[in-house]
């Protein structure tokens, strides 16, 4: 099964998404990526719940992937605009194209804060976070591995964004290009001790307090970030949500290891794919409370 590849407008700019349109789907689910990671390595997991029965759309945020303009020189984008807007504009077509149809999510990292943090969090039936968690730097497992990220984020991050004008990660191996005021958000973010629940223009506390629908928040334990103390950092304040927490060893998913990224990778689908796309199913047969009067 192949996607259908399209733009969607936003103001000046463009949103490249994907969608796998699946002929009496139950659902549609929408896939919000990570930070510096294109729509394309998730691929393969929203294959996999197409043919379990979903419509999914993939895309990426603006500045990254499909979504990047010529030149990110000088192109104005933050991370609270990625969440704000770019979420709200693939939300709404999502809505548009599958009317009457339950609206479900998947947020890995970043796309998890998104789902959290979404005012159209309101229209999903259900959502998962994968590998979600709040970034402070204090909390990274490993001494080598924290010193290491917050050089990155403290130090070359903005040494590289003054001298380029956006954050190189493909030369340096970090992995897709930033637009500047993406990464300078962020890693500002990173260097409050609770992440951007300390940073009051964000008001992240009161805004997961809204969230009703039902989550399964997914970690690994072999994520040096997304580890339980991160995880509960963001998860704790989703206070009127159901929250499902599941902290998977990589053994019990029949693979070596997990990690930040592997859970999108083909070697998960036997077992954690399949437990993901049941809850899935569950969750979009099931009238959620939020749901029953529209």
């Amino acid at each position: 099964m192949r996607p259908e590849h399209f733009s969607i407008p936003a103001g000046g700019n463009a949103v490249g998404a994907s969608c796998w349109t699946v002929p009496g789907a139950v659902a549609t689910v929408l896939l919000h990526p990570a930070t510096a990671v294109t729509q394309g390595f998730y691929a393969s997991f929203a294959g996999y719940l197409a043919r379990s029965g979903f419509n999914v759309v993939t895309y990426d945020y603006r500045g990254t992937g499909r979504s990047r303009p010529r030149s990110l020189r000088g192109f104005r984008v933050t991370m609270s605009a990625w969440i704000d807007e770019d979420v709200a504009l693939v939300t709404r077509w999502a809505e548009a194209r599958f009317p009457g149809l339950p609206l479900l999510a998947v947020g890995h990292s970043v796309g998890g804060h998104a789902i959290g943090l979404s005012p159209e969090t309101a229209k999903l039936r259900a959502a998962v976070l994968v590998a979600s968690h709040a970034g402070a730097t204090h909390t990274v497992r490993g001494v080598a591995e924290r010193w290491r990220v917050r050089f990155v984020l403290r130090v070359l991050a903005p040494l590289l964004c003054g001298v380029f004008g956006y954050m190189p990660g493909r030369r340096i191996g970090l992995g897709e290009d930033l637009p500047r005021g993406v990464m300078l958000q962020w890693a500002g973010w990173t260097a409050l001790p609770r992440y951007f629940f300390d940073d009051p223009a964000v008001d992240a506390a009161r805004r997961m307090a809204r969230v009703t629908a039902p989550l399964l928040v997914l970690g690994f334990d072999d994520d040096p970030w997304a580890n339980p103390q991160a995880v509960d950092m963001l998860a704790s304040h989703l206070v009127n949500a159901p929250v499902h927490r599941n902290t998977v060893r990589p053994r019990e998913a029949g693979v070596p290891a997990i990690g930040h990224m592997g859970f999108f990778r083909r070697r998960c689908e036997a077992v954690l794919w399949k437990e993901v796309a049941a809850w899935l199913l569950l969750h979009a047969q099931q009238a959620h409370p939020a749901h029953a009067s529209r």
